[in-house]
């Protein structure tokens, strides 16, 4: 297996591109340069050659004429060309290699959609120039980018094997980098997927105004804003830290806004503090801006979950 993108300055999209297909196929040489020799012999070529073909593993988007775009309208890059192809194949081999788990063809693909929405598709827009995809420009795509050559490096280097060498080398680092970002969105989406039914069967209490989690690791966020309106609060129990945390229920997946807020009066106080307070002799915190407390024990943490919802009821 041959990979050819092109040479000099590399972005996001060409670096997640040939990430992706190393995924896939860890032996496969990689090779950057302009040559149309080297070009036509690659098997799968990423953003150079003028050719978009999946059949003929050609993953460009420069040439003439070229409007690939998503149903929503976002245009692809070679970042979305990639993974529209091999996006799949690629969740699933993630999958299997960081949590064991054998994903069915639908749940890859569904994997692999959501991570286009939330990462591969501003890549594509960074690229082709539509949108910066963080405030000041500086996310993703911004720091792949530094992973090139400064003007002091290539001032160092000079401009022949060495300097070649080196941004091959950071090309390497770069996609490496992004290797491990997608691994980690696959790992959370599959935990997400296999909590799901967890949170489902988790104990709901007080009129199913609070719910109770034995594992504060469990993803629970979104389950419970879409199928649980009634729930105000949650409990879990950090099992690493071995305390009982009370958390609010976002309104929304984009906002800090919750359904419910703790009470005012413990915000920002700690350990005796808090106590006080809320006559709770294991208290341990509540943050200031009140979406998250805890407390040593149980017992502790659902004495303060009754007062906060008798304060929502007020």
């Amino acid at each position: 297996m041959l990979i050819v993108t092109h040479g000099g300055k590399f972005h996001a999209d060409d670096a997640w591109a040939v990430a992706v297909i190393t995924v896939l196929y860890p032996e496969a040489e990689l090779v950057r340069t302009r040559d149309p020799a080297t070009i036509e012999r690659g098997d799968i070529v990423i953003d150079v050659g003028g050719i978009w073909d999946p059949a003929t593993g050609r993953f460009d988007h420069h040439q003439k004429g070229f409007d690939g775009a998503r149903q929503s309208g976002v245009p692809y890059a070679s970042a979305g060309l990639v993974w529209r192809e091999y996006g799949a194949r690629c969740v699933a081999a993630l999958a299997a290699r960081t949590t064991g788990q054998q994903l069915s063809d639908d749940s890859a693909q569904q994997i692999a959609y959501a991570i286009d929405a939330d990462v591969v598709q501003y890549l594509d827009l960074s690229d082709v120039g539509a949108a910066k995809n963080a405030p000041g420009g500086y996310g993703l795509s911004a720091v792949i980018s530094g992973y090139n050559p400064s003007w002091l490096d290539e001032e160092r280097l000079g401009y022949g094997e060495a300097a070649d060498a080196y941004r091959l080398e950071q090309f390497r680092r770069a996609a490496a980098f992004l290797t491990d970002v997608m691994a980690n969105a696959v790992k959370y989406r599959v935990g997400a997927m296999l909590a799901l039914e967890q949170v489902r069967r988790a104990d709901v209490l007080e009129g199913g105004r609070l719910l109770y989690l034995k594992n504060a690791a469990l993803p629970w966020s979104s389950v419970v804003r879409k199928e649980m309106p009634k729930v105000l609060f949650v409990i879990s129990h950090n099992l690493g830290e071995q305390r009982y945390m009370l958390h609010t229920v976002p309104a929304t997946a984009d906002t800090f806004e919750a359904r419910a807020d703790l009470p005012a009066a413990w915000a920002g106080l700690r350990d005796a503090d808090l106590a006080a307070v809320t006559g709770v002799p294991d208290a341990g915190f509540c943050h200031n801006g009140r979406f998250i407390a805890a407390a040593k024990s149980y017992e502790g943490i659902y004495a303060m979950a009754l007062q906060a919802l008798k304060e929502v009821e007020i």
